[in-house]
């Protein structure tokens, strides 16, 4: 059985919504899925996963939230990160979602093997959510 962890931040509820359909989806694929907000999350949730999703708004100046979810992603910088797969998911207003793909290179670079990324403008349509739960079963192939 494959691990999942998924880590979020989320301020209005969309960016949770997402993760819990992630979530969803990773159970029905058989996976054991850990999820958490950024602020109950330890790097060993990452490091000790086969698997994982980031979430987070965007914020000021199309970055990922700048108090706890920046800290907690640039913790893996430095750390072997072997092409784990990975999952990025957010939510935008303004930016029409630049923020997920300068994140996206970012783990790149990180050495994560990002996977799969959703953005979506305010919240989440049906079709979004549908495409959520599609991403956490193809996190626990």
């Amino acid at each position: 059985m494959k691990k999942v962890a998924i880590i979020y931040w989320s301020n209005g509820g969309n960016v949770e919504v997402l993760a819990d359909h992630i979530s969803k989806g990773a159970k029905e694929a058989g996976a054991d899925v850990n999820i958490k907000i950024v602020s109950e999350a330890k790097v060993e949730d990452v490091t000790s996963a086969d698997a994982v999703a980031f979430g987070s708004p965007s914020m000021d100046n199309n970055r990922i939230e700048q108090l706890e979810m920046e800290p907690f992603i640039n913790q893996f910088k430095l750390l072997p990160n072997n092409g784990k797969k990975l999952v990025l998911f957010g939510s935008y207003g303004w930016d029409e979602g630049q923020f997920i793909k300068d994140w996206t290179v970012r783990m790149k670079e990180y050495g994560f093997d990002v996977i799969g990324d959703l953005a979506v403008k305010e919240s989440p349509s049906n079709d979004e959510l549908a495409k959520a739960k599609e991403l956490g079963k193809i996190l626990a192939q």
